[in-house]
């Protein structure tokens, strides 16, 4: 399993980036799975819920399934939140996984840079930084990725990660962006 970051600072284009750009690994034939970091308390449980109200009473783990799909939620009770390796062991084998936030974590990534943002970019500090995707040309000697096309940032991808789709996947007709 292969792993390349997307940072960048909120209101970058990052979600938006990593959503096209999932859609056409996929359709190279990859899989491609995604850890992203939220910087505040998310739940995708709502109360009155029965996994919400087993949770709420003391569950660790509560695992929903249905025929579409299966999601476990994990509560920490007060336990540090994963570091990102301990959040990779939780994903099942793919070819591809993409992280979304921890910016500051030693893996290769993708800088997802802004001018109207108004903030630093991260390149000059990050040696892990690989290439910059962004709206404009920036002073830089690594890759430079426009951001708004997102082939050229899966191709790139496809190449620095040197992916392929495993025997006996092919690749389907590509989603227009």
């Amino acid at each position: 399993m292969k792993v390349i970051g997307i940072a960048g600072w909120s209101g970058s284009g990052k979600t938006t980036l990593v959503e096209q750009v999932i859609g056409l690994l996929e359709a190279r034939g990859l899989v491609v799975s995604l850890v992203k970091h939220a910087h505040h308390e998310f739940d995708i449980d709502y109360p009155g819920k029965d996994s919400w109200r087993h949770r709420h009473a003391g569950c660790r783990e509560v695992l929903v399934t249905s025929a579409n799909r299966w999601a476990v939620m994990h509560e920490l009770r007060g336990r540090p939140e994963l570091k990102l390796e301990e959040a990779l062991a939780q994903l099942s084998p793919c070819d591809l996984v993409l992280v979304e936030g921890f910016k500051h974590e030693p893996i290769p990534k993708i800088e997802i840079w802004r001018a109207a943002i108004d903030k630093p970019q991260l390149f000059p500090n990050d040696p892990h930084i690989i290439a910059v995707a962004s709206d404009q040309a920036v002073a830089t000697g690594l890759p430079q990725l426009d951001l708004n096309q997102p082939a050229q940032v899966a191709d790139f991808i496809v190449k620095a990660m040197g992916l392929s789709p495993a025997p006996g996947r092919s690749e389907k007709a590509l989603p227009a962006y």
